[in-house]
Order: structure tokens, then C-alpha cells, then sequence
């Protein structure tokens, strides 16, 4: 057996794993470690860019600042391993030692994601291909083979040195692999991977024939060593979406690697995890996550214009990765520098936006970062400090949160998000819309924000979990566009609205199964009998329609024409489309099964017909807010357990509002005052009756 093809079958066998498995015992709170703060907040800091003689200067200036919680560690391989198999560490065991004398948690980084230049120039068969054949040159980052077996040795080896060193040390509690991962590489050994990937998902070269459809276009195959590994083109829709799976079994085996190196020689109540980035898609996060202790991300604004409601939607998203709190492993303070205009954050806007990733589970917020190295290609980036080693005008703010959030930690200890809603989120979905999206603005995103915007702001709390989820929990779980949906799936949906929820499932559900092939049964294929009414035919649309009904509105982009099969199916919505093919066709249909209900929604509806939606779903699941009428700059949100209820209030606007609080509620801190909320403000209260 060649390297490569043991390699691949490790990571095959990955892909076959369920997506989403129990989370393991992890409190919520910032780590395991009862006796350190309950919310980190931080920074990520780079002693190996700074004289030495800085250091103590650093650190004081951080802890002035309010911090408890500094990063390192992620990009210094070439300085702790400066020649291949000479390890100095040194330097990090003064740099560790100095933060742990100013009180300092510590979560390293591996630093894998930025290889020394001796490994890449004496071995360049670990240097990432991409699909036009070229090979990365060294100088940037992430330009390695995640196949590659020599690389994972390589980063095996640096991960294990750092834990043997650091794993049991006193201020380290928790470990972040790599960085951002994401791009994958064609070179050989991908391509041997890829080809023993499908080997080990379908059995037979036969199988596989038969699930993608390849007497379509002569793409019959006798063999797996003549699929070709591709991610775009004309290309089979099953082998694209098999190039996802492959992906996110390569990746996650890269980062169970390391996992598995450092595990056994760290401390058992340090964390684990790996950041990832905003609404990713070059991997299964929720796969990803299965053998991790904890998620995080790095929340950035680009365009310096906050969305809070499409941005609190991807802190859902991430917290539901493992259905637990999360670490906001970078943000910005200020601006960033990838953008073509890399507008800053309004004053106030950075404290709202760390208060908000508190109120959706985050137990932790570091900024990137502390100050900006004298070269490199982020000198732009905002920064805590400028270059003069001063601080920049954003630091009285981010001091601010510190107080902030280690005023409140006590009351926000052992609490998590409270929601009675689910909306579930599939990448399998997402993957195989924008493959074939039938429309140029058909973008799966956007379509989930659209569900979720007045679902969000109306009940003040959802939960974004995986289709594999438990959903016994929620009164009423929103499937925006679960085109890809297995028969697993399917019956554990009817279990749920069996049980008494209430479903509601967006267009194109229900269309295609785990292949990318179309059901012989139209949407939503599996849930067509429990539905009562099929999906008859589907039009992408140039103008917009009106529906009309109990649900009256305008809708764009797409609209399907449903037709009832059973007599109980009532029809909430039809189309207004004279002289067109929708003329009077149900829109919406919905259906009572017991105590549960099903609904379909055929049609991308327009914001304002969308509201209406949400609050006739809401209704039926018997799901009111916490502050009804809340004006609508408000975000409002709720952490419980513990006993305790905490209500936190963030005003997005721009001038203060007043706002009504629910009976009980006392004012526990923040910018509360005669009823108000003041502009770019927080508050948070404590609520009677302990946990929900």
C-alpha cells in the first residue's frame, strides 16, 4: 500500500462517521478550570515579533487594558523549530512565564498553518496544488498539502514537542489547531485520497455509477482511478458534492492528527478546539466539530456596516456546531485590511458586537490583534496598539468591555442561550444549491438569513443546529432550504412533528438525497406523505409575483407550485401571477398531524411578507418574545442555567430607546438609565424563576 492510499482510507472511513455525534462534558463557561474566570476576554499577542525587552511593557498594557487571556504561538513554527528537528523554545518559555506572572490565561496555537521555509524548500511535495496544476510558493500561509502525510508528520511532531513542553503548565488552558483551515490541494496524494475516499463510500465502481447517473454524458467509469478530483466545471453534480465529503474527511483527520497527538500529553481540563471563519464552505463544520471539546471562530466586519441580525446568525451557527458555548477566537478592533474600503467600526459598535457574541453563547472574546508587526501583509489591520507601541483610539473601548464582561462573568457563569426555536442548516444543502442554483440570486445564505431575520427578531432567541440534531427540545424548527435530505433525516422530522412540532420547510426541499440525485418523488421527496401535497413544478422567476391570502404578499427569485394530495391540507398562500404559469396555485400549504404541524413555503417571499410568516409560525408554536414590541434597533437575548436568568439588551441604533422590561426584571449593569437604552448601548438584567 502506497503512503498516500493509507492515508486516504483513514480519511475515508472519517466520511463514513455521522455528522454529528453527542457533545462531550464541557461546562458552559470559558474552560474546565473552576478557579479562572468564567468569560475570557483577550487578545492575541506575538512575542516572537518583539524585542524582548517589550514584553513586560506588553503585558502591563494589557492587563491595564482589562485583559486575562492572550494567543500565541499559531505562526511561529520557523522560531520554534528553526531547522528541521532543532527545537528552541526557549524564547516561549520566558514569553509563557512572563504572561503567567501578569495573570494571564494562555491558549497556544499549533503553528501548522504557516510552515518554515526549510520544510517547504527541502520537501515541495508538501506544498498544496491547486486545480490548475500549479504549485503554492512559500511566503504566505496555508499553502500545504492537507493530504500529505510528510506534512501531518511534520505537524504531528511540532504539535507534540509544544505539549510535552506546555501541556500540564499551569497557565495554559486550552489549544487551538492551526488556523483557519480551509483550501484544499490536487496534487497526488489528493488525488490518491480522493480516489480511495470514493472507494470506501460506495463499495463498487458500480455503486458508484449508479448513484451519480453517469450514463448521463458517457461519464461511465470502470474504474475509481479515472474519477477525476475537481470542485467546479461541468462535472457531475454527485462528484462535486462527494468533493465537499472528501474535503471534510481530509481536513478533519488533519486536524484529529494533532488532536491526537497533544491529547494525551495535556492537562485533561484543557480545551481543544480550531477557528474557523464567517459561513465557511470548504468543509463540514458540524463533522469537523464532532471530536472537538469546544468551537470557535474569528468574527470579522468587513465592510465596517454591521448586520446584527445576519451576524448573530452565524454566532448561531457556531454554537450549534457542538449545541454549547463558543470562543470568539479573533475579532477586530476597528477595521480590517482585505476589503476595498476597510471602513472602521462606529464608536461603540466594538463593544456591541462583543456583548452581542456573549448574548448567542460566547464565553470568550480576543481581538486580533494586541499591535501590528513592523512588515508583513496585515500591517493595515487594526490593531489595540499602533505601530508607535501607543494605544490607538479604540483601546478605551475594548478596556471597556474587560470591565464589561468581568463585571458580568459572575452572572453569566454555568448560563447558555435560551431559544424555542431551531432552524436547521445543512451544508450538504448549501453545497449543492450553489452548484446548480437555477438562478444567479438563488445564494443559499442569503435565503437562510431571510427565514431567519424575522424569526430571530420576533421570538428574541434561535438556535441554529445540524438536520442530525435532537429537535424534541424546540416548538418549532425552520428548515430554510434542505434540499439535500436523507431518508434519516426525513423520518426523524416526521418523528418530531409526530411528537407534536411544528415544521416548517423552505423551497427546493426535499429534492435530492445524499448523492446529489434527484428523488423520483418531487419535493419534498421523503416528507411528500406527511406534507399531503407535492411540489408540481418550480420557476425560477425574472419579476416578482404577488401572493395572495392568509399570507399576502410579494415574492422574487423562485416559486414552486404545490398541489394538495390529502383533504386535510389547507392552503395559506396562492400567487397572483395573471396570464403566467402560477396563476392561483398554492404557495404556501400546511398541514396539522396531531399536535404538530407541517408547512411548506413554495416561494422566496419579500421581507415584509416574510415577517407576516414568522409571526403566524410563531403563534402557532405558542412562542412569544421576552419584550414584546421591543423597537427595532433592540437585540435582545437570554442566557439561563444555573439557576440563574440573564437578560442582555444591545440598542444597535444610534440614539437612545426606551424599553418595557418583563415583570422581575432588575437592572444588573450597563448603560441603563430612566428607561432608556443609550445609543450604541448594553444592559443586562436578572430575571426571576431560574433556568427555563
Amino acid at each position: 500500500m502506497t503512503r498516500w492510499a493509507g492515508l486516504a482510507l483513514i480519511a475515508a472511513a472519517l466520511a463514513a462517521l455521522p455528522a454529528q455525534a453527542q457533545p462531550v462534558p464541557f461546562p458552559q463557561r470559558a474552560t474546565a478550570y473552576p478557579d479562572r474566570p468564567a468569560i475570557a476576554v483577550g487578545v492575541a499577542w506575538y512575542p516572537e515579533q518583539w524585542p524582548e525587552a517589550r514584553w513586560d511593557t506588553d503585558l502591563k498594557m494589557m492587563r491595564e487594558t482589562g485583559f486575562n487571556t492572550v494567543r500565541i504561538g499559531e505562526f511561529a513554527w520557523s522560531r520554534m523549530e528553526p531547522s528541521e528537528g532543532k527545537f528552541d523554545f526557549a524564547w516561549m518559555d520566558r514569553a509563557i512565564a512572563a504572561a503567567q506572572k501578569h495573570g494571564f490565561m494562555v491558549v497556544i496555537g499549533t503553528p501548522t498553518a504557516a510552515p518554515p521555509a526549510w520544510l517547504t524548500q527541502k520537501y515541495p511535495d508538501t506544498l498544496r496544488i491547486d486545480e490548475n496544476g500549479v504549485r503554492a510558493g512559500h511566503g504566505g500561509r496555508r499553502h500545504f498539502s492537507f493530504a500529505s502525510k510528510r506534512y501531518r508528520d511534520f505537524s504531528r511532531r511540532i504539535a507534540a514537542e509544544m505539549a510535552k513542553r506546555y501541556g500540564k503548565h499551569p497557565a495554559v488552558v486550552g489549544w487551538q489547531i492551526d488556523n483557519e483551515v480551509g483550501p484544499p490541494s490536487w496534487d497526488p496524494e489528493s488525488i490518491a485520497a480522493w480516489h480511495a475516499f470514493l472507494k470506501q463510500r460506495y463499495g463498487t465502481i458500480d455503486e458508484l455509477n449508479r448513484r451519480w447517473t453517469t450514463q448521463y454524458w458517457s461519464q461511465f467509469y470502470n474504474d475509481f482511478d479515472q474519477v477525476p478530483l475537481r470542485q467546479t466545471g461541468q462535472q457531475n453534480p454527485g462528484l462535486l458534492l462527494d468533493f465537499r465529503h472528501f474535503t471534510t474527511a481530509t481536513w478533519t483527520d488533519f486536524v484529529q492528527t494533532q488532536v491526537k497527538a497533544i491529547r494525551p500529553l495535556i492537562d485533561s481540563k484543557a480545551f481543544i478546539t480550531t477557528n474557523t471563519m464567517f459561513w465557511n464552505a470548504g468543509f463540514d463544520h458540524f463533522v469537523m466539530h464532532r471530536d472537538l471539546d469546544i468551537a470557535s471562530w474569528d468574527n470579522y466586519i468587513p465592510d465596517g456596516r454591521p448586520d446584527w441580525v445576519a451576524n448573530g446568525a452565524n454566532h448561531d451557527l457556531v454554537r450549534g456546531y457542538k449545541q454549547r458555548n463558543f470562543w470568539l477566537m479573533e475579532t477586530q478592533p476597528g477595521r480590517v485590511d482585505w476589503v476595498p474600503v476597510n471602513k472602521a467600526l462606529d464608536p461603540g459598535q466594538v463593544r456591541e458586537m462583543a456583548w452581542q457574541a456573549v448574548a448567542h453563547g460566547a464565553d470568550a472574546v480576543l481581538y486580533w490583534q494586541w499591535r501590528p508587526a513592523a512588515n508583513g501583509q496585515e500591517t493595515y489591520h487594526g490593531a489595540i496598539l499602533g505601530q508607535d507601541g501607543k494605544p490607538n483610539p479604540i483601546q478605551p473601548e475594548i478596556a471597556r468591555v474587560s470591565t464589561d464582561l468581568t463585571t458580568a462573568a459572575p452572572l453569566l457563569a454555568d448560563t447558555a442561550p435560551v431559544a424555542d426555536v431551531a432552524m436547521l442548516y445543512s451544508y450538504d444543502s448549501r453545497w449543492a444549491i450553489d452548484m446548480q442554483r437555477h438562478h444567479r440570486d438563488f445564494d443559499p445564505i442569503k435565503a437562510f438569513i431571510d427565514f431567519y431575520r424575522p424569526i430571530r427578531v420576533q421570538s428574541q432567541g434561535v438556535h441554529v443546529v445540524s438536520p442530525e440534531a435532537d429537535l424534541s427540545r424546540y416548538r418549532l424548527v425552520v428548515a430554510p432550504n434542505l434540499m439535500v435530505m436523507t431518508q434519516k433525516e426525513a423520518t426523524a422530522l416526521e418523528t418530531y412533528v409526530r411528537g407534536g412540532g411544528h415544521l416548517v420547510l423552505g423551497p427546493r426541499s426535499g429534492m435530492r438525497d445524499d448523492a446529489n440525485a434527484l428523488y423520483p418523488v418531487t419535493q419534498p421527496g421523503p416528507l411528500a406523505d406527511l406534507l399531503g401535497a407535492n411540489v408540481a413544478q418550480y420557476y425560477a422567476l425574472d419579476e416578482g409575483v404577488s401572493v395572495t391570502g392568509e399570507i399576502a404578499g410579494k415574492v422574487s427569485i423562485w416559486a414552486e407550485e404545490l398541489v394538495p394530495t390529502a383533504a386535510n391540507v389547507r392552503t395559506i398562500a396562492r400567487y397572483g401571477d395573471k396570464g403566467g404559469w402560477l396563476d392561483g396555485k398554492p404557495a404556501i400549504v400546511t398541514r396539522k398531524v396531531g399536535a404538530g404541524s407541517i408547512t411548506y413555503v413554495g416561494a422566496w417571499l419579500d421581507a415584509a411578507t416574510m415577517s407576516k410568516l414568522a409571526e403566524s409560525l410563531l403563534a402557532q408554536a405558542n412562542i412569544a418574545p421576552l419584550i414584546p414590541g421591543a423597537h427595532p434597533d433592540f437585540e435582545i437575548a437570554e442566557r439561563a442555567g444555573g439557576g440563574k436568568r440573564v437578560l442582555i439588551a444591545i440598542n444597535h441604533g444610534k440614539e437612545a430607546h426606551a424599553l418595557a422590561l418583563p415583570p422581575g426584571a432588575k437592572p444588573a449593569g450597563g448603560d441603563w438609565a430612566n428607561g432608556e437604552v443609550a445609543a450604541h448601548g448594553v444592559a443586562w438584567f436578572t430575571l426571576p424563576g431560574g433556568a427555563k
